[in-house]
Formats: structure tokens, sequence, C-alpha cells
């Protein structure tokens, strides 16, 4: 009777789902950019990042847009072809589908994202009972990865179910945040989540860094406060690469543009080509 049962038992044991997506040949990067807080310049950082990856270094980036917000396609909405469909029903999926079944191309070569899916919102309703929901989105990029050399998932302002499934499909998380007591603290919010991460769902998750944004040099006193108390936090995980501020980069938006489009020669269009340089160097 045992024998018969296990037997059973090994017979309706699920089988993993089958790809219609041709894998690809690249071995692409994932690097989820999270923040507890808005107003930090996640998602101008996740645009502005991905557009310089592409232009100057010859990536093929993809971009996700996990925020039910749609902040990257409402920033680059003159750039983004029309196409695509909803993330949110890859997710629900099971793993049966790939993100890169959903893309859209952009005005920018080599530059690819994911269309606005307010849809998300209700995401975490659908998966809810599912055993490993963490895992959705890892699932629906094994072979996505394989077109690009660059994914970057731009999260919510949260650590909530869909953030915590882009640090489970993540090789590195940069946190971006403003020279503030507050942001200090998203941070170490932030740090937590990736070591639960790390020891829960993704061993390999890394942090790529803290990203200092919208860092304003008239107010000196109060900078350098807050960076002693980042060094003495985080240390050498603070970049040494800056985000000052700068108008350019929320005209850029209103225009619907990347900074590259609308002002290339701007401060912060060199600052986040240096960004991308430096990302691209400690994701190998």
């Amino acid at each position: 009777m045992r024998m018969s049962l296990g037997a059973s038992l090994r017979l309706v044991k699920p089988e993993a789902p089958v790809k219609s997506l041709k894998p690809g040949n690249k071995s692409g990067k994932v690097l989820a950019i999270a923040a507890q807080k808005g107003g930090v310049g996640k998602t101008t950082t996740s645009l502005s990042l991905g557009s310089a990856a592409a232009r100057f270094f010859g990536k093929r980036v993809l971009i996700i847009d996990l925020d039910p917000q749609c902040h990257v396609n409402l920033a680059m909405r003159d750039q983004v072809h029309v196409g695509g469909g909803a993330l949110s029903d890859v997710l629900a999926e099971k793993g049966a589908l790939e993100v890169e079944e959903i893309t859209t191309s952009t005005s920018v070569d080599n530059l690819f994202v994911t269309p606005p899916d307010p849809q998300l919102m209700t995401l975490e309703d659908r998966l809810s009972g599912r055993i490993g929901k963490e895992m959705a989105l890892s699932k629906a990029l094994e072979v996505t990865r394989t077109h690009y050399d660059l994914i970057l998932i731009d999260c919510p302002p949260n650590i909530g179910t869909l953030t915590l499934n882009a640090l489970a499909a993540a090789d590195q998380v940069l946190i971006p945040t403003t020279p503030t007591a507050l942001g200090a603290a998203g941070v170490s919010g932030l740090i937590e989540a990736t070591r639960e991460v790390r020891e829960h769902y993704n061993p390999n998750l890394d942090t790529l860094g803290v990203l200092l944004t919208r860092v304003d040099g008239r107010n000196a006193r109060t900078n350098d406060a807050v960076y002693q108390l980042m060094d003495d936090s985080w240390g050498e995980l603070v970049l040494p690469v800056q985000i000052g501020v700068n108008d350019a980069l929320s005209q850029a938006q209103l225009m619907g543009q990347d900074i590259y489009t609308y002002q290339p020669s701007s401060r912060s269009a060199e600052q986040y080509k240096d960004l991308a340089e430096l990302a691209i160097e400690r994701l190998g």
C-alpha cells in the first residue's frame, strides 16, 4: 500500500511550465532599483541609467515598469512605442509566460520597456494563496534574461509583494535616496529587506550601492551631517557618483523624454552616464 501511494504521489508531481519563448544569446544582469519612499529619484534613475547604458555602452536594455503608477512610461511617454501587453498577466500565469513576450520598443536604440499596467495594483490579490508568489517575476525572466545585457526593475515605493518579487529576481539592488534623515531611514529598511530576501529567496542577491540623488550643494552643512551618518552606517555601499539637483530632469519628464533627448549636455546627463559606467562595471 505504501509503495502504491508513493507511486501515485510521484505521478501527480507538477511539471514545470513549457516556455514558448526561445532563448537568446545573452546573459543579462538584473538590477532592481528600489526605495522605501517616493520622491527620491527612483524612476528618474531607472530611466536615465537605462538610456545611458543603451546609448553610450552598447547594451541592449529592458526597463520593467513594476510600479502600478506607471511612472517610467509617463516620464518617457513621447518615446515609448505602442504595443506590448500586461505585465500583471505575465506574473499571474505561473511561469508559462515570459516578460519578453509583452515588451515594447522605444525611440532610443536598444532600449525597451514594459507597457504601463495599472492592474499591477491588484496583482497581490491575484497571487494570494499561491506558494512561492515572491518568485513570480524571477520565473518570468528565466528566458527573458537571455535577450538583454541589462534589465532594470523600477520598483514601487514600498516593500510589498512587487518589490519582493524584484529583489528575488535581481542580481543586485540599487537604492536611491535623498541626503536627508528620512531618506537615510528608508535606506535602512531596504537593506534589511535585501538581507531577508537573500536569506529566504535569492542567496545571490547583492547590493550595488546607495545612490545619493537631488544633492543640493547649497545645503553644505546638512549634506555633511547626512553624509557622515550614511558613511557611519553603510560605508563603501554609498556610491562615489551623486546626482545633483537639476531642473533639466523634471523638465525632461514634463516633455515625456529621457534626459539625453531633452538636454544631453546637462550636468545630470553626465552624472547618469558616470553611474551607468559604474553599474555596468560592478554588475560584471
